[in-house]
């Protein structure tokens, strides 16, 4: 069974309220952005008096950056550039949520705005037409922070029958997954498919195949949209890498990706050429593929639990051990795809995707 809803809420009552007729010509846009951790998002709302096509049409706000981790108090106001737009599930009708990036004061980035580098690098390779997909997986936990589902004074049994298991000994939290599967699929974010992971309460959710800067832009609308169904379910969302020691899988972000050159015929040659490129940067991508610059990692990749070894990189067809797999698929086809597996759950996907195509195609620096 789910957790109980919040004290105090009824969403019965709430839906009563949200079938209200909504004035004509009014839109809620929802302004969503990464806050001061580099892991979590915020949001505020605001009422504009036309319906917006384009995240160019909204207007750029501001927020108090003093309360989100991202300026001093005596100077608090930063800027939301609105970047990407989408429909909003929770209001629905013409309301939107709307990614955007964070500006200073003086109308530089933040620190956690890594999406104008990367947009700026994805230009740079857009004759290459990078495609990713990123596999997210997380946990679902209750108020306590015990998973879902666990005894409370206890574990379940050992991982084995949970991974794509079906049964109610076996999975928990579905009803979560499919709200969020569904909201996804309306918000307009191309979410590609979800199956329960390897530790009990443990899930994942795959977007893509998404071009260029597009990719972060919809996994972070979809981890946005996540904590807000959970929200509904009284359900707490983890992207915590290891968030339960001992014998149980921590969680990642497979990032599938290929260029042109790759999904072509004989598009292995180029795919091996870009895992030589990935070897010789391997510690420079792991400090970027979780916020703490590895130390997040360093609890998952332990060379067991289905990972590589953090401080060695390896590759290999359908070795989901290694560093960087090959799908057997693709070494059949001599075309494809790659899966670097080294992303933590919580990484920006603006960095993951920004030093694939920096290593592999702008052979350049990050």
């Amino acid at each position: 069974m789910l957790a109980n809803s919040q004290p105090g809420t009824n969403k019965e009552v709430l839906k009563r309220h949200l079938e209200l007729e909504q004035p004509k010509g009014l839109v809620q846009v929802e302004y969503v952005w990464i806050d001061g951790t580099g892991e979590g998002v915020r949001s505020k709302c605001r009422t504009l008096d036309f319906e917006p096509k384009e995240a160019k049409e909204c207007p750029v706000w501001n927020f108090d950056g003093s309360s989100t981790g991202q300026s001093e108090g005596s100077n608090s106001d930063m800027y939301l550039h609105p970047v990407a737009l989408f429909r909003d599930p929770f209001r629905r009708g013409p309301n939107k949520l709307l990614l955007c990036d964070v500006y200073k004061y003086n109308q530089e980035p933040t620190e956690t705005n890594n999406r104008k580098s990367c947009a700026d690098v994805m230009r740079r390779a857009s004759e290459a037409h990078p495609w990713f997909g990123i596999e997210q997986e997380y946990v679902l936990l209750d108020y306590d922070d015990h998973p879902l589902g666990w005894p409370k004074n206890g574990f379940p049994g050992p991982q084995g029958p949970y991974y794509c298991g079906v049964g109610a000994n076996k999975v928990y939290g579905r009803d979560v997954v499919e709200a969020h599967y569904r909201a996804c699929l309306y918000a307009g974010v191309n979410v590609s498919g979800c199956n329960a992971e390897v530790m009990p309460s443990q899930w994942e959710f795959q977007v893509g195949p998404c071009e260029g800067i597009s990719m972060g832009d919809e996994l972070w609308i979809a981890r946005y949209i996540l904590y807000r169904v959970a929200e509904d379910f009284g359900v707490v969302v983890s992207l915590d890498p290891k968030p339960q020691t001992g014998h149980w899988n921590g969680s990642g972000a497979h990032c599938n990706y290929s260029t042109l050159a790759m999904r072509e015929k004989g598009g292995l040659k180029a795919i091996e050429a870009a895992i030589t490129d990935l070897e010789k940067k391997h510690m420079e991508h792991i400090r970027v593929y979780d916020p703490r610059g590895g130390e997040d990692n360093a609890r998952r990749l332990c060379g067991s639990f289905e990972t590589s070894k953090i401080d060695s990189f390896s590759a290999g067809v359908a070795n989901r051990g290694a560093s960087v797999r090959i799908p057997r698929q693709v070494a059949a086809d001599e075309k494809g795809y790659l899966e670097d597996r080294r992303p933590s759950s919580n990484c920006d996907p603006y960095r993951v995707t920004e030093a694939l195509v920096r290593t592999t195609v702008l052979h350049e620096d990050f």
